[in-house]
């Protein structure tokens, strides 16, 4: 690439949950979120769903500026596979989180004070920073639940003489929150607990909680109640309009240095599937070829064959290499079917695997490999008896690969 070429800078940014240079279509959403925000009392929370690649991550970024004009506090993180462990990691998220607004007012907190031989407690009025906060939590007496709520009510009296209206606590990745029966650690109901809790005593603290499609699932199993408690958006891929303004809007704004025809716009359209991230990687790509091969006087041509290569690379081939054989044969099985790109059954898999396999499956062995497949994140339970591919565009990415490595026989 020669010297006017890196005039130009890429508007298009693909990555886990970078801003876009423009989101499209997703008013819709920021209209239920501006909704839940006008709450007097909290009766329903969010959690927004949808495949990988959808844009939740961006979207619940761009809530953000959204809360703290309507005059809510905002708090919030990624929810890692260690702090779904146990109830305890989770009670310190919260408290961390937090002390990030109330550490500018202070409360009474209780401390120990050394007497003798022995030691008793004084009431000072303290900070609420994280050490304040969590000395509030272990002094309460009583279960976890009693611990992370006396935390949290502490925390809202500080703030009420505020003008702060309320806080969010808003959390990424919150599929990997889960109960552990086996061990006596219950993470996801400590937090659903709690929150309808203050929220019944007309306390101000929205949970808006984003993750894969099996996060909703995972709530009501945890607490039914949840059904009336989240307000659920699923996020879905871009409208064809939404598609070209995604594609269209960041080149405008780049000063004509790369100008697409109709055509390659309805080409990366269709590439995408309407899926954000796949827009920014595709226009990232294309942009940087069309750079390039302008400089060197040839005519702009979207390269597709050697995007299509490098995304199968960058981000289906990793999770295909994961799975075994037999693994692998199940999933051609899904990707064969006509509706894979919707939902399906056990039953349909197992008769498809009928027909395309020279040895087909059971559908007790369907069951016990999509348990395994959910594991990994690439499918997800989407109703009863019936499942889907959790990665978007798997199906197609599978049907791609050479059909001549599955041992399969005519129909």
């Amino acid at each position: 690439m020669n010297l006017r070429s890196r005039s130009f800078s890429n508007p298009f940014r693909p990555g886990a949950g970078h801003l876009p240079p423009y989101l499209a279509g997703r008013e819709a959403e920021k209209q239920v979120f501006d909704r839940l925000l006008a709450q007097e009392v909290i009766l329903e929370n969010m959690a927004l769903t949808g495949l990988r690649g959808v844009g939740k991550t961006v979207l619940l970024e761009t809530l953000k500026p959204l809360a703290i004009e309507r005059g809510w506090l905002w708090v919030g993180s990624d929810l890692s596979e260690v702090v779904s462990l146990r109830e305890e990691h989770l009670a310190m998220r919260l408290c961390a989180d937090l002390s990030i607004v109330t550490s500018s007012v202070s409360a009474p907190v209780e401390q120990p004070r050394p007497l003798g031989f022995g030691s008793c407690t004084e009431t000072v009025e303290r900070s609420l920073d994280y050490q304040a906060l969590t000395d509030v939590y272990r002094q309460t007496p009583g279960l976890a639940l009693d611990k992370i709520k006396a935390a949290l009510e502490m925390a809202w009296r500080a703030l009420a003489p505020t003008e702060a209206r309320g806080i969010v606590f808003a959390y990424d990745e919150a599929q990997n929150l889960a109960d552990h029966a086996d061990k006596e650690q219950y993470p996801l109901s400590l937090l659903l607990d709690a929150f309808q809790s203050v929220q019944r005593k007309g306390i101000p603290l929205m949970l808006v909680l984003t993750g894969l499609p099996m996060l909703f699932p995972s709530l009501v199993a945890s607490r039914t109640f949840s059904e009336r408690m989240f307000r659920v958006v699923f996020l879905d891929r871009l409208s064809e309009d939404d598609s070209r303004e995604a594609i269209q809007r960041p080149l405008a704004n780049a000063q004509g240095a790369v100008r697409l025809s109709d055509a390659t716009v309805d080409t990366i359209v269709k590439m995408s599937g309407g899926y954000p991230y796949f827009i920014q990687f595709i226009c990232k790509e294309v942009y940087d070829a069309f750079i390039q091969r302008m400089d060197g006087g040839e005519d702009a041509v979207a390269p597709v064959s050697g995007i299509m290569q490098k995304l199968d690379a960058n981000f289906f081939a990793g999770r295909w290499g994961r799975l075994t054989d037999r693994q692998r044969e199940l999933m051609f099985v899904m990707a064969s079917l006509d509706d894979s790109d919707e939902d399906f059954s056990v039953q349909d898999v197992v008769e498809k695997s009928r027909i395309i396999l020279s040895k087909p499956f059971a559908s007790s062995h369907v069951h016990q490999m999509l348990a395994t497949l959910g594991d990994y994140g690439l499918v997800f339970k989407s109703g009863y008896g019936r499942y889907a591919f959790a990665i978007p565009l798997l199906a197609d990415y599978i049907r791609r690969l050479r059909m001549d490595a599955m041992p399969a026989r005519n129909a």
